[in-house]
């Protein structure tokens, strides 16, 4: 129960008790800093309240300094929690007694899942979708990023209480498959990731570049002998040939099927090991050549009801100006589907396949706000009930300093790359630290992995989703600031100090008061339940990351402020090991919530 829960009823009683008034609201904030107190309450509104509901001789003696001194007193004579107070114009000041937190330290401190609620089995699952490549190129910085949010807000989500599926809706159809394709048929010479010693993903996003790259030279011959530029891109010979080869995949020819599944299968296992090095996983995949079909049969459906109407073409469409959004088409008029179609398919086969979800989590980049919009609004006039727990994490686009990423000219950020380029950023900064004496190489290896995937994950997540970043690796692996090696460095230095307690410290400890400094490292131990809720609630793996950086920074004013092994007192020694221990423990279950590891030792 929070400070404000247990508050609330005394002071609904004080209320009632002193001016005879109901009341079933009552407004809490943090006590700024240059006050006493531990929480505030606002009188302003019980102020209106008074004044509503007395004479007028009354209203005019009533001031919130007098309400707030007469509350303030109440809740010291009749709250054990309560000790003293003060009030500032408007504002009650409340102080919590030491006895209150150093009940619920104890309480926490030797639970392993504090801050983490168990989903309840009869509860609706969430399904949260992310990552969904393509299957012409490797992993970028995008994807990153989608992966990263995804992964973080699933792991969220699942500590708030729900039970989580992740999934992924991979794009292996259509004619920029058939590009990559054709460009290793003309260009390969039977080469595989084994022969030429790359990636299947890598392999498979060259003859990408490669296709465009021929395409261009072709434009350009084709301009030179008097085409227009339009009809340059529609008659190269090598477009062509990719839109037949498309043609032939819709058609099932087998040679060219036989092909397909070859190339998407060395892409899947180049996407495996990517995704293992980041750090993410997967419950279900959905694939675009087997769910293209899916939602034709849900138009005939919507027709009935009349929330799609067919145009003289054979076309059908659905009009949301109402809504304030325009007419969207569902089906061709030659009855092919469109991607809308699709994903309403997509999305209702999901829950025919995972009956216990009842609300999805698209994590899709904001260039698609508009397609969620009219999508979720199709869902809900469908009458779907899970479709009013449909959400799109919509995020912005990352950069680099050296600018904008562009794939097709084969200047794409690579997720390997950026990995890899972590690490190696890492170790140069943790080596010019000179802080790995002693290490193996093994490792030090596995420390700049653990630093360097950390850093990049912590300054992507930090990041409210919509804003767009501007990612800098050096800026990132900073051993300072609110970085992910910061966070790191505190808990590993933690652990050297439990490490080095050569006392039993297990027991509960028996101190009757707090430091300063203790009582604001408790108080920012209580607020993590809390964020992992309006995390969940937000989708936001930001409110996370920036919690645990307010817990680091609190724990670093407190390592500063007192003494912990030196301490002579032995029950004061104990109490500031177990809560420093809690705290490394809060930073652990903190950053798993983000995907990022904790290293015993820096």
């Amino acid at each position: 129960m929070t400070l404000s829960q247990i508050l609330k009823p005394s002071i609904e009683k004080a209320v009632q008790a002193l001016f005879d008034i109901v009341i079933d609201k009552v407004e809490f904030q943090t006590t700024r800093k240059e006050f006493e107190g531990d929480i505030t309450m606002v009188i302003f509104p019980l102020l209106k309240v008074i004044q509503s509901t007395r004479g007028e001789a009354e209203r005019s003696g009533a001031n919130p300094v007098e309400l707030g001194n007469k509350i303030g007193n109440y809740l010291v004579e009749n709250v054990a929690e309560v000790s003293r107070f003060n009030v500032v114009s408007g504002f009650l000041n409340i102080v919590i007694s030491d006895g209150y937190y150093l009940n619920f330290f104890n309480e926490i401190r030797n639970n392993s899942k504090f801050g983490f609620v168990t989903p309840n089995p009869d509860d609706k699952a969430i399904m949260v979708e992310y990552s969904s490549p393509n299957t012409n190129k490797p992993l970028h910085l995008g994807h990153v990023r989608n992966n990263l949010l995804g992964y973080s807000v699933a792991e969220i989500i699942e500590a708030s209480g729900k039970k989580v599926y992740k999934t992924q809706i991979i794009n292996d159809r259509g004619i920029h498959i058939c590009k990559s394709m054709l460009a290793w048929q003309k260009f390969g010479n039977g080469e595989t990731p084994e022969s030429k010693g790359l990636k299947g993903d890598k392999l498979v996003g060259n003859y990408y570049v490669a296709f465009d790259k021929a395409y261009k030279e072709q434009i350009s011959e084709l301009i030179a002998a008097g085409k227009t530029e339009d009809e340059a891109k529609k008659q190269a010979p090598i477009i062509l040939e990719a839109q037949e080869m498309l043609l032939k995949w819709e058609a099932g020819d087998a040679e060219v099927m036989a092909l397909w599944k070859t190339m998407n299968q060395w892409v899947y296992d180049g996407f495996a090991t990517t995704y293992k090095n980041l750090g993410v996983n997967f419950d279900s995949y959905y694939y675009e050549s087997n769910t293209y079909l899916l939602g034709k049969d849900v138009v005939q459906i919507g027709l009935e009801k009349g929330v799609f109407e067919k145009d003289p073409d054979g076309s059908v469409w659905i009009d949301l100006t109402a809504e304030g959004l325009d007419r969207k088409i569902v089906l061709r008029s030659d009855g092919t589907a469109v991607y809308m179609t699709q994903d309403i398919g997509t999305a209702i086969q999901r829950v025919k396949d995972y009956p216990d979800v009842g609300g999805m989590v698209y994590t899709v980049g904001n260039e698609q706000d508009y397609h969620f919009k009219v999508l979720f609004l199709i869902l809900q006039k469908l009458g779907f009930d899970w479709s009013k727990n449909l959400f799109h994490l919509s995020y912005g686009m990352v950069d680099l300093p050296s600018g904008k990423m562009k794939s097709r000219e084969g200047t794409v950020v690579d997720a390997d790359d950026l990995i890899q380029e972590m690490t190696e950023t890492a170790q140069k900064i943790a080596e010019d630290l000179g802080k790995l004496d002693g290490y193996s190489l093994e490792e030090k290896a596995k420390l700049y992995n653990t630093i360097g995937l950390g850093a990049l994950k912590y300054y992507i997540l930090k990041v409210d989703p919509k804003k767009r970043i501007l990612f800098d690796p050096e800026e990132s692996v900073d051993f300072a600031g609110n970085t992910g090696p910061f966070i790191q460095y505190t808990y590993a230095r933690i652990q050297s100090i439990i490490r080095k307690a050569n006392f039993d410290f297990s027991s509960k400890s028996e101190i009757i008061s707090l430091h300063e400094k203790e009582k604001e490292l408790v108080k920012q131990l209580e607020l993590f339940p809390e964020v992992i809720q309006n995390a969940a609630q937000n989708h936001s793996p930001a409110l996370i990351a920036n919690y645990t950086y307010e817990l680091v920074r609190e724990y670093n004013s407190f390592y500063q402020a007192v003494s912990i092994l030196g301490e002579e007192d032995l029950t004061k020694k104990i109490f500031r090991v177990q809560l420093s221990k809690k705290v490394a423990d809060t930073i652990a279950a903190a950053f798993s919530l983000m995907g990022i590891d904790v290293p015993e030792r820096m």
